[in-house]
């Protein structure tokens, strides 16, 4: 019996990730894995349970035995609703510091292999959409679909920043900007699983594009891609 479809959408922060799984789950029906959220849940548990983010072995305990789930959001400006422990913690792991957080554990190989198996659990019927950064080239290396969305960090930064000043959060575009590019530099340079597009990805910019334009050539690259039948579609 084949595994279930995934299409792995990876690339930086602020790239319109989210947004763009949102939309591919809402049309197929698939499963949602939002793996950069996963990160930045392990390093809220770990404040939250007071240890300190530099104790590799206490961070890859607490992401063995993760408890989230991810649901789609009706409304809002998230697309999807996070659970931590039962506990909904959808906004708070949205911050800057969150993200900072995120990408500090994510350097940690037995944090990262603590969570693989997590991860790769999503994958069911009748089908996943994976959002992350290391979708394609490491959890899902067979996924059906890989494309890697990316952005200029200044058209992220900006993204970042409406977004957050919409929650009535104070924020300074110039720290937001520095702060995406020290972790682009961070996520491209580490060790273990580096921020890159897979081999046989294909990449879109969207600096230059609208939302809308972003969601008809992802959905163009999948319908080029994946045979999906009727039943597949969600009404």
């Amino acid at each position: 019996m084949s595994k279930p479809i995934v299409i792995a959408i990876d690339g930086p922060s602020g790239a319109g990730k989210g947004a763009v799984t949102h939309s591919l789950a809402i049309k197929t029906g698939f499963h949602i894995l939002d793996s950069g959220a996963l990160y930045r849940l392990v390093g809220l548990a770990a404040r939250r349970d007071g240890i300190d983010l530099d104790r590799e072995e206490h961070i890859a305990d607490v992401a063995a035995h993760l408890e989230v789930a991810f649901l789609p959001a009706s409304s809002g400006p998230e697309p999807f609703q996070v659970l931590l422990r039962g506990q909904e913690v959808t906004d708070e792991i949205r911050t800057d510091a969150a993200g900072v957080d995120a990408s500090r554990v994510a350097s940690m190989p037995s944090v990262r292999d603590g969570l693989a198996q997590l991860q790769r659990a999503f994958r069911k019927a009748p089908g996943l959409i994976a959002d992350g950064r290391d979708m394609g080239t490491v959890i899902f290396t067979d996924a059906a679909v890989k494309i890697f969305l990316t952005a200029s960090a200044e058209v992220r930064a900006e993204r970042r920043y409406k977004q957050l000043k919409n929650k009535g959060m104070d924020v300074s575009l110039a720290a937001l900007l520095e702060s995406i590019r020290e972790r682009d530099a961070r996520d491209a340079s580490r060790l273990v699983a580096p921020l890159k597009p897979a081999e046989d990805a294909i990449i879109l910019d969207s600096s230059a594009l609208s939302l809308d334009a972003v969601h008809e050539a992802v959905w163009e690259v999948v319908e080029q891609n994946v045979s999906l039948g009727a039943n597949s579609f969600a009404e």
